[in-house]
C-alpha cells in the first residue's frame, strides 16, 4: 500500500507535521553548530597568535620598560630569524611608519597588501587588531598586529603574525559535511522509520475502511486479517465481531421473514378457502364450520399482526404502559382458562396450581397478561400430545414470581442463551414468528421484574416471570419502569 499525500489525509499531516518540524530542527541545529564550530575554530586560532604575540612582545621589552625604535628593530629581527614556528605560521615587523622590514618567510614582503588588522590596531586602545580576509595572492589568512609604543606614546614599531586559513576552514567544512551527513541520515532514519510506522496504522485502517464499506453494502462474510495484538488488533477483532453478529442478525431477519410470511399465509389461505366454499355452498352445517374456522384464523392472524405491532412499538420505544394494581392470580387464571380447551383438544394436560393468596403488584394488566398468554403459546406448542404444563405462582422477599413449565421437547444448550433475542427460533420445525419472548421479556423488564428461562433438552423448559410487589415497588422505583415509578409517586400509597 502506498502512503497517499492527499490535502486531508493522515499522511501529509503526519509529514508536515513531524517530518516538517524535525526538519526544521535539524537545520536551527546544524546552522548553530557549524557557525559555533567555526567561531570556536577561528577563536582557537586568535588564541594561539596572541599568545606568541605576548611571548614576542616580552623579548622587546624584556626589563618591563618600552624599547626605543632601533631597539625594537634589532630585537624583532633576532627573534623573527630564529622563530621555529615559521612552517604554521608568519611573523613581521613593521617599523614605525608601517612598513614591513622583516618577515619570518625570508622572502620579500608586499608592500602594497593592504592591512586592515594594523589600522584597527593604531585606532584601538589596546593597540592591537585583528582581520580574517584574502591576501592578494587569493589566500585566505587570519592577521593581528600589536602596536608597540615608548613610554611617552609614541610608535616604536608594530609585530603582526599571519596564519593561514584554509586548512582550518577545510576541517571546519569537512565536520560541517559530517554534521549535514548525520542530520540526512536521521532525517531519513526518521522518515523510513516513520513510513513504517504509519503504513503499519494506515493499512489496518484501510482495510477496516475496506471491509466496513462492503459490510454496509451487505456483505457480511468479509473478515479482517489481524496482525498485532495491540489497539488496532482490537478494532479489527471488534469489526469482525460486529461483522459476525450483523451476519447473524441478517439470518434472523431472513427467517423471521419467511416464518411471518408463512404465518400470515396459511391463516389468509384458509380465510380465503371457506369464504369460497361458503359462497358456493349455502349447506347450514358446512357454513357453521365454516365461519368458524373463518374466526378462529382471523383471530390467529389478527393476534400475529398485533404481536408485530407490539415488537414495533418496544423497538422505537413508542410503547406505554397503563399501569394500576394487578392481581397476578386473576391473570394466570384467566390466561390458564384461555388455553384449557386447546389444550385438551390436543391431548396435553395443562394444569394451574393455585396460591391462597399473593400481594398485588404494580403494572399493565393487558400487557402482563399478554407476556403469560405468550408463555402459555409457546408452552404447548414445543409440548407433544401427553405431555404437560403446570402454572404455578409464589412469593419471596417482596416479589411474584410465577413460572410455567412444560414437558415438551427442551431447548439445546447452545440455543438456550439466545432464545431472548428478537427473531431467534430454536426450532425451525414449530409455527411462530420468533418474536413472541423477545415482547415478553421487553414487557417485564418494563415492570422492573426479570424473565428467565431454563431448559433441558427431551426433559422439558421452565419460563419465571419475576415482579416486584407494590410494596417492594415503593422501596426500590429505580428498579421499576418510569411508568410505574410514575404512578406510585402519583397515588403514594
Amino acid at each position: 500500500m502506498k502512503l497517499r499525500f492527499a490535502a486531508k489525509s493522515i499522511s501529509r499531516r503526519w509529514f508536515v507535521n513531524t517530518i516538517g518540524v524535525v526538519l526544521l530542527l535539524l537545520t536551527v541545529s546544524i546552522t548553530a553548530l557549524s557557525f559555533t564550530l567555526k567561531n570556536s575554530t577561528y577563536s582557537g586560532i586568535e588564541q594561539t597568535i596572541t599568545g606568541r604575540m605576548d611571548e614576542l612582545l616580552n623579548w622587546i621589552t624584556a626589563d618591563g620598560r618600552p624599547q626605543n625604535a632601533s631597539e625594537f628593530s634589532a630585537i624583532a629581527r633576532d627573534y623573527i630569524e630564529s622563530f621555529p614556528d615559521k612552517d604554521s605560521m608568519e611573523i613581521m615587523a613593521l617599523n614605525r611608519s608601517g612598513a614591513i622590514f622583516v618577515t619570518s618567510t625570508g622572502f620579500e614582503p608586499d608592500q602594497s597588501q593592504e592591512m586592515p588588522d594594523y589600522e584597527e590596531a593604531l585606532r584601538t586602545a589596546s593597540n592591537t587588531g585583528q582581520w580574517v580576509g584574502r591576501l592578494n595572492t587569493g589566500e585566505k589568512v587570519m592577521a593581528v598586529t600589536r602596536v608597540v609604543r615608548s613610554g611617552n606614546g609614541s610608535i616604536t614599531g608594530s609585530v603582526r603574525y599571519l596564519v593561514s586559513m584554509e586548512r582550518a576552514d577545510a576541517q571546519t567544512h569537512r565536520a560541517i559535511l559530517i554534521l549535514v551527513a548525520a542530520g540526512v541520515f536521521i532525517m531519513l532514519l526518521i522518515t523510513f522509520s516513520g513510513i513504517y510506522f504509519i503504513r503499519s496504522i494506515l493499512v489496518p485502517v484501510q482495510q477496516v475502511s475496506d471491509s466496513a464499506k462492503k459490510i454496509a453494502q451487505g456483505d457480511f462474510a468479509v473478515r479482517i486479517a489481524k496482525a498485532r495484538d495491540d489497539e488496532l488488533g482490537q478494532l479489527c477483532d471488534s469489526i469482525n465481531d460486529m461483522a459476525g453478529e450483523l451476519a447473524a442478525s441478517e439470518l434472523l431477519k431472513n427467517d423471521f421473514i419467511s416464518s411471518v410470511s408463512h404465518e400470515l399465509r396459511t391463516p389468509l389461505t384458509a380465510i380465503q378457502g371457506w369464504a369460497e366454499t361458503l359462497q358456493e355452498d349455502p349447506d347450514p352445517a358446512t357454513s357453521q364450520k365454516g365461519m368458524a374456522i373463518i374466526i378462529r384464523e382471523a383471530g390467529r392472524l389478527s393476534g400475529l399482526v398485533e404481536e408485530l405491532l407490539d415488537f414495533s412499538r418496544l423497538q422505537s420505544g413508542r410503547m406505554r404502559l397503563l399501569v394500576s394494581r394487578v392481581d397476578v392470580m386473576t391473570e394466570l387464571d384467566a390466561a390458564v382458562f384461555l388455553f384449557t380447551d386447546r389444550a385438551h383438544s390436543e391431548g396435553k394436560d395443562l394444569v394451574y396450581e393455585e396460591t391462597a393468596t399473593l400481594p398485588p403488584v404494580y403494572g399493565d394488566v393487558n400487557r402482563l397478561r399478554q407476556v403469560f398468554v405468550n408463555i402459555l403459546d409457546n408452552a404447548l406448542k414445543y409440548t407433544g400430545p401427553g405431555g404437560s404444563i403446570t402454572v404455578s405462582a409464589r412469593e419471596s422477599a417482596g416479589r411474584v414470581t410465577a413460572t410455567i413449565r412444560d414437558t415438551g421437547c427442551g431447548i439445546p444448550a447452545e440455543h438456550l442463551p439466545f432464545v431472548k433475542k428478537k427473531f431467534y427460533k430454536a426450532n425451525q420445525l414449530v409455527r411462530g414468528s420468533g418474536i413472541g419472548l423477545a415482547v415478553a421479556d421487553e414487557i417485564v423488564t418494563m415492570h422492573g421484574g426479570e424473565l428467565t428461562v431454563e431448559s433441558q433438552e427431551g426433559v422439558g423448559t421452565a419460563v419465571r416471570i419475576t415482579l416486584p410487589t407494590c410494596r417492594l415497588a415503593r422501596l426500590q422505583p429505580e428498579r421499576t419502569a418510569p411508568e410505574i415509578q410514575k404512578y406510585i409517586q402519583e397515588r403514594g400509597d
